[in-house]
């Protein structure tokens, strides 16, 4: 194993650690805002992936960077989905809003 890979696997590693680390002590009450700035960081990972496929120089690389953009723009995409239909849920019915109405 060369060292740049072993240096690259490790940085891996370990941001999958902290990663973990940081997700586990977010309350559930922060969970709609941290999730949309993680579909910002999404987007991000989504260029990378086109500046991997700009360097990539066989098929193999070409078919990595592929599936790194495509698996990170469908999390993207899921992720707003999941964000939109959460924050919908806060959402006031508008037959309630109605009924508050008549109380009144």
């Amino acid at each position: 194993m060369s060292e740049e890979l072993f240096t690259n696997l490790a940085i891996f590693v370990l941001s999958l650690l902290v990663g973990f680390e940081v997700m586990s002590k977010i309350p559930a009450t922060l969970q709609t805002p941290m999730m949309s700035g993680a579909n910002a960081i999404h987007g991000v990972v989504v260029v990378g992936a086109f500046v991997i496929a700009a360097e990539a120089n066989s098929w193999p690389f070409y078919i990595l960077a592929f599936l790194g953009a495509f698996f990170a723009a469908v999390n993207v995409a899921g992720g707003y989905t999941v964000t939109d239909r959460m924050l919908g849920m806060f959402d006031r019915k508008p037959a309630a809003k109605q009924e508050e109405a008549d109380h009144k």
